[in-house]
This record gives structure tokens, sequence and C-alpha cells, in this order.
């Protein structure tokens, strides 16, 4: 026998499972025609969340950063400065392990130095 409790627990879930695809299509869908004709929206899959190309960037930018700075002071004056910072405390001898000169900034600095002098 069927009670009306059991009937109203089904259309509960059903409820529930309704309001989850609408959330999850209210991010963003694709739609696609079957070959039957029924026309089927399906949620767009989720995207990384951690900024790669953000990430990437800040790095090209900062090795830009080292190569105009040693391009604008001149690489001896660079190279006495990272040295000096070796010879501080810990947090000053991370900055000379970053700041040092790399190929990567020597070539940025050669091909930015005509702007400088």
């Amino acid at each position: 026998m069927l009670l009306m409790s059991d009937t109203q627990n089904g259309f509960s879930t059903r409820l529930k499972l309704v309001e989850r695809k609408h959330t999850r299509l209210a991010r963003g869908y694709d739609c696609k025609v079957g070959t039957d004709g029924l026309i089927v929206f399906r949620p767009k899959r989720r995207k990384s969340t951690f900024p790669f190309r953000g990430l990437a960037l800040m790095i090209i930018g900062f090795f830009c950063f080292k190569g105009i700075v040693m391009a604008q002071i001149g690489t001896s004056i660079y190279e006495e400065r990272v040295s000096a910072l070796r010879d501080g405390p810990v947090f000053q001898q991370f900055g000379a392990v970053i700041m040092d000169a790399d190929p990567i900034t020597i070539r940025i600095a050669e091909k930015v130095s005509p702007l400088f002098h």
C-alpha cells in the first residue's frame, strides 16, 4: 500500500535533484541535440581555480624587472649589490638568491641596455 508520506519523500528527493542541477547550470552550461532530437543541457566543467596565467606573467615580469635594473645600473654594480645581500641576514640571503644574475636576466639586460645608454 502506497502511503502519502512515501509519495512526499519521493517528491522531495526529485525536487532536491532538480535544485542541485539548476545550481550547477547557473554557473554555465552546454547544450547538445541528441540523435533523438532531444536537447540536453549539461553543466560546464569548472576550470582550475589556480591562476597559472597570472603566475606566469608575474614570473616574466620579475625577470624583466631584474634585467631592466641590471641594464640601468650596470652589471658590475648589480653584482656588488647582490654580493652585499649575501653577507646579510637570512632574509637578505634569500633575496640574493632570487636577485642573482641568471642567463635570462643577462639576456634581457643586453637587449634593454641601449635604451639606458
